[in-house]
């Protein structure tokens, strides 16, 4: 019988970088970048009520984890 694997994942949460006025003005490009080369994979945003983004969602496999993560 073939054995079935689930990955488990891990995430992290990232502010945007912003300006002294708290509007998003600076290019996350870095940061997205750090976070992409660790295996950190943006999957989704949470957004402030009435427009803005709060949190960068990230996600990766977890370490340790079942599954074919490749770490």
């Amino acid at each position: 019988m073939p054995s079935s694997s689930v990955t488990t994942w891990e995430y992290e949460t990232v502010r945007p970088p912003r300006e002294a006025t708290m509007e998003e003005a600076d290019d996350p490009k870095d940061v997205l970048n750090d976070l992409g080369s660790d295996g950190w994979e943006l999957v989704d945003t949470i957004d402030y009520t009435g427009g803005g983004t709060k949190y960068l969602v990230f996600k990766r496999p977890a370490s340790g984890g079942s599954g074919d993560g490749d770490e």
